[in-house]
């Protein structure tokens, strides 16, 4: 039965690779994680997801009836709303934080139709003009007002992968958004503080996810990542996309897979190098202008598209902005799902899916703060 499951599965259906661990909910460190080779055709993807669990539940001795599946796409938007109340004096309650937030996902619902919310976060609370990272115990409020963001998927994505697991027999709990998952994971486990961006390198995008010390500020999605530098190589080199992606992952320790003239190796440097510092110099033009900063941003790469550099190539790379290279494993990115629904989050209001039984009208569609 559902209720004597030991283990919850997490799914990161990239658009070149799929990954996917199972976790003990009693013991995070009891973990068994595989992934996918990489691939461009996805048109045989249900039966790359369907090996992987065959090898999950194999490992882990339980069936796998449900997953949370962890999901970017260029396509994805992110929608930031104020809204205010005035409560004359009253004792501030949850009521009110979920009033305003129920309308504001209504006005989201209502002109972004083609998209479905993944992800609700209260960035900011405004009582009587004074900011709140989290919402006070036992205040009473004249006015109040929250800035809230929408993290917001394209339906036809949702249904999408839900026509794949509902084939396999496999319930999808909750949608993620992956870069702003591992984001919160590595923000997490790194001593940062200020501006820092997490710039998530992907297959055909690069996801931008800004903080200010612990508050997520800021996110975009530029439609370009690592595929395009796979395709400057294939063209400017005259080889095929299959052995341009080979040539790109082993630059650093196998030049002679080129086999062409020795100075291959040059050109093919300056080719990853120049995209490189393009797609950087984009990432930072988004955050001045959505910021209006103009001082330096600490920027942390991560994703597959990262994976050719590293931070011996830095002082090769000409941009200006403090970079620096997060090496994330398999282990790392299942992880960043299972933390994600696991432990607290106090600026992350949770939708819960309608059950039958009679609740509250509110309690229908949230649980305020993890």
């Amino acid at each position: 039965m559902m209720s004597n499951k030991k283990f919850q599965t997490f799914f990161d259906c990239g658009f070149s690779k799929i990954r996917a661990g199972t976790f003990n909910a009693d013991n995070d460190k009891d973990a068994l994680c595989v992934e996918s080779e990489f691939f461009i055709d996805r048109s045989n993807l249900e039966s790359k997801i369907k090996k992987i669990i065959v090898s999950l539940e194999g490992m882990s001795d339980e069936y796998i009836n449900s997953v949370n599946l962890m999901v970017d796409s260029p396509e994805i938007l992110s929608i930031g709303i104020s809204l205010s109340k005035k409560l004359d004096r009253a004792k501030l309650k949850e009521e009110n934080i979920k009033f305003l937030v129920q309308e504001a996902k209504q006005q989201i619902l209502k002109y972004y139709t083609n998209y479905n919310i993944v992800h609700i976060i209260v960035n900011n609370y405004k009582i009587d003009g004074i900011d709140y990272s989290s919402l006070p115990d036992e205040i009473e409020c004249q006015f109040i007002s929250l800035d809230i963001l929408f993290i917001c998927l394209p339906t036809d994505l949702i249904l999408y992968y839900k026509s794949i697991f509902s084939k396999l027999n496999i319930l999808i709990d909750q949608f993620i958004c992956t870069s702003y998952a591992k984001s919160i994971n590595y923000k997490n486990n790194l001593s940062l503080s200020g501006h820092v961006s997490f710039i998530d390198v992907g297959f055909n995008k690069t996801s931008i996810i800004t903080y200010l010390n612990k508050k997520i500020i800021f996110i975009d999605v530029l439609p370009i990542g690592g595929n395009h530098i796979t395709k400057d190589i294939s063209k400017i080199l005259e080889i095929d996309l299959d052995k341009s992606e080979i040539v790109k992952l082993n630059f650093d320790q196998n030049p002679e897979t080129l086999n062409k003239q020795d100075s291959s190796s040059d050109i093919l440097q300056k080719i990853i190098f120049a995209r490189t510092e393009e797609i950087l110099e984009l990432c930072y033009r988004s955050i001045k202008s959505n910021l209006f900063l103009t001082d330096m941003v600490k920027m942390v790469l991560t994703g597959e598209g990262s994976r050719i550099l590293d931070s011996k190539y830095k002082d090769k790379i000409s941009f200006s902005n403090d970079i620096d290279f997060l090496d994330e494993t398999l282990e790392d990115i299942c992880q960043s799902g299972f933390k994600f629904i696991s432990e607290p989050n106090k600026q992350e209001v949770v939708v819960v899916p309608k059950k039958s039984i009679k609740q509250g009208f509110f309690e229908k569609l949230f649980h305020l703060f993890r």
